[in-house]
């Protein structure tokens, strides 16, 4: 017979194990002698130490859930209840119990942290969902939506609250920026009839001025177009193609006139050519305005130029579309800065660029996220299907962001 602290082998070759409850049988051993019995199931007891070990580092170092950790435990637990092992099974039960408790502490540490981040992402969007309302009532449509397009970002990045919850705070969340959309669209939707508005009384003020243009009532007809001129200054901007065709027209009614009176006061030609000489001072005054820095003073700098052009008079005929050729270079520059920045700020084409982009980040988004579900579940056949489909989406992405660029955010 052989025995050491924790084990014994009897003479018909049976291994016990002492433990608090007595001594149990560990098994029977008939190949060796009695002291390779006890060798081995005492590296068997080693075996289940070194196990415990790695279980305990898992549990303080890594995420590992309270559920696995439990199912590891258990199954170590069955183990040393079995008695296959020769050592202190005492010690491994109270350090097993032990791990226990540490597993069931974590999980009340980590079901209170989660409690914490559901209260503070509450919190947080219940935060966003008071801006986007009061956003909602701004009149100030470029940096109000800008925000919003910020706000929406933020909640993606914010966890998901219990369903009903968060269903609620989304909705209003979704309210407030339909209600700015609908307040943004009514108000262009203004400005566009303002604009319709604005045509319909320059047709009116062309038709006058066409009709005009045969008089030879050389006094009264030339006050009268200043007068019409006027009247196109106040009527505000047309749509674009509607403001170039009949501003061609107004001013084409107006050159046939005033060609005629020129030939009729053909003595004059003195004094038109020291007209000349002012509009051609005039003319480097405004190309001066170039390249257009800021477009309100330099429109403003312009009227005042154009009032003092129109005040001069005439010119000779044969140097008047070279020097009106300066000032009208000078008009297309300012006309089309004041239009690239229409374009720039139209809230319109912005909202149908970002809805755009918006759909396709979501469908980039969807595909990644079925891609990593594909591969976690091994099926990388269909990974990879999804994969090439997600290339050509990206693609479409990537060209929707670079269009979006052109509205300078």
């Amino acid at each position: 017979m052989s025995s050491d602290p924790w084990g014994r082998v009897d003479d018909t070759g049976t291994v016990y194990v002492r433990t608090a409850e007595g001594e149990q049988v560990v098994g029977s051993w008939q190949a060796g002698s009695p002291e390779e019995a006890l060798a081995y199931f005492e590296r068997k007891y080693e075996g289940l130490v070194v196990e415990i070990d790695l279980l305990e580092r898992r549990v303080r170092t890594t995420d590992l859930s309270a559920k696995d950790a439990m199912a590891a435990i258990d199954h170590l637990r069955t183990q040393v209840d079995e008695h296959h092992a020769v050592g202190d099974l005492d010690a491994l039960r109270a350090r097993l119990d032990s791990l226990v408790a540490t597993v069931e502490s974590r999980r009340e540490e980590r079901k209170a942290q989660r409690a914490k981040q559901a209260d503070e992402a509450r919190r947080a969007k219940e935060a966003l969902v008071t801006e986007a309302e009061e956003l909602a009532r701004s009149d100030q449509w470029r940096a109000a939506g800008e925000r919003l397009r910020a706000l929406v970002d933020t909640w993606k990045g914010l966890p998901r609250l219990d369903r009903k919850s968060d269903d609620e705070l989304w909705h209003r969340f979704s309210h407030a920026r339909s209600a700015f959309s609908k307040r943004r669209k009514a108000h262009f939707a203004a400005l566009d009839a303002q604009r319709e508005e604005a045509r319909k009384t320059k047709e009116k003020l062309v038709a006058e001025a066409e009709a005009l243009s045969g008089s030879t009532d050389w006094g009264a007809t030339a006050a009268r177009y200043r007068e019409l001129m006027a009247d196109w200054k106040a009527a505000g901007r047309a749509q674009r193609e509607a403001e170039d065709d009949l501003w061609n027209r107004f001013r084409g009614a107006q050159d046939v006139f005033f060609a005629a009176r020129g030939e009729v006061f053909a003595e004059r030609d003195a004094e038109q050519a020291e007209n000349l000489k002012l509009k051609e001072e005039l003319a480097v005054e405004a190309e001066r305005l170039l390249p257009v820095t800021d477009l309100k003073a330099a429109r403003a700098a312009f009227r005042s130029l154009n009032e003092r052009w129109e005040a001069i008079g005439h010119v000779p005929r044969d140097a008047r579309p070279k020097v009106e050729g300066r000032m009208h270079a000078v008009e297309r520059a300012l006309q089309e800065s004041e239009e690239n920045e229409w374009r720039r700020t139209n809230p319109e084409a912005r909202a149908r660029a970002e809805g755009l982009t918006g759909q396709l980040q979501a469908a980039v988004d969807e595909l990644r996220g079925q891609i990593d579900a594909a591969r976690a579940a091994g099926n990388n056949a269909r990974a990879d299907k999804l994969a090439k489909e997600l290339e050509g989406r990206q693609a479409l992405l990537d060209q929707a962001l670079k269009g979006l660029q052109e509205f300078g955010g």
